[in-house]
């Protein structure tokens, strides 16, 4: 089945300026204000011929949708979203499963970059197993401090004062955070196979898998040390075993993951558990 949908939104952000300490927020705002009113359009298009709404074992599935701002919205940018899977049989019981999901967002008109709360982030369930939450891609530089008084740089740790704005920070009590970015790459490879000794197999899933992907910014704030254009060579993969278990509380997905490529920064978690969602 095919589908084609469209919508409209109207997104209100007002952002707490005293709750950023990291310089490419300051960037932002200085740039772009801190409060805005936008205006979304959308259009999308999927198709389907999965076997099954929930642990599919056969067919394929892809969508691709298009957001973006129009006149009358403070601020100008857009987003284009692809993911798909196919499944292949290998073998009556044993299926491949293949999957990605592609993302670019970016400004265009009067606006510099794609907002930071529109960036894409990677790690986790349904992206990057073996690694934390979107803990993948390129992280926050935080904020100078500066002498209350003279004004002059501090950069010994444990050393207190204020940010360019005004407002306290100290050198040693920020560590860079994952910020995101306005690229995505991810995909992998899955081994489906039955569980041992369960005879109804329709509300599990059991693999190995090979995950791959990660998050980059095509525009870096100048000044960012974590922040790199996309590079390929940067990809975090991992391997490991899976299993997804619907229950009347809802899907229960387990996975063992061990990291094969590790990015500079990355935060990796070998076991993971989700209550609600499923891979």
């Amino acid at each position: 089945t095919s589908r084609l949908s469209f919508g409209l939104t109207v997104q209100q952000d007002d952002l707490d300026t005293g709750r950023y300490t990291v310089d490419e927020i300051y960037d932002f705002m200085e740039e772009e204000g801190d409060s805005f009113l936008n205006f979304k359009a959308s259009v999308g298009w999927s198709e389907s011929t999965l076997n099954r709404g929930v642990l599919a074992t056969r067919g394929h599935s892809q969508s691709l949708v298009f957001e973006t701002t129009i006149p009358g919205s403070d601020l100008s940018f857009y987003k284009l979203d692809y993911n798909g899977q196919l499944f292949v049989p290998m073998t009556q019981n044993y299926t491949l499963r293949m999957h990605t999901r592609l993302g670019y967002g970016d400004a265009y008109g009067s606006t510099s970059r794609l907002p930071f709360y529109e960036h894409y982030y990677a790690g986790g369930f349904n992206s990057v197993r073996g690694f934390e939450d979107s803990s993948l891609g390129p992280r926050s530089t935080p904020s100078q401090a500066y002498h209350p008084v003279t004004g002059a740089p501090l950069t010994g740790e444990g050393q207190c004062g204020v940010d360019r704005k005004g407002r306290p920070t100290c050198t040693d009590d920020q560590d860079p955070r994952p910020f995101g970015g306005n690229v995505l790459v991810q995909g992998g490879l899955e081994g489906l196979f039955p569980m041992p000794f369960v005879k109804d197999q329709r509300s599990l899933r059991t693999s190995f898998f090979w995950d791959v992907g990660n998050v980059f910014d095509t525009n870096c704030p100048s000044g960012s040390n974590n922040c790199s254009d996309i590079d390929f060579g940067d990809m975090a993969s991992s391997v490991g075993v899976g299993l997804t278990w619907i229950t009347a509380m809802g899907p229960l997905s387990f996975s063992l993951a061990m990291p094969v490529v590790k990015p500079d920064d990355a935060d990796t978690q070998v076991f993971q558990f989700s209550l609600g969602q499923t891979f």
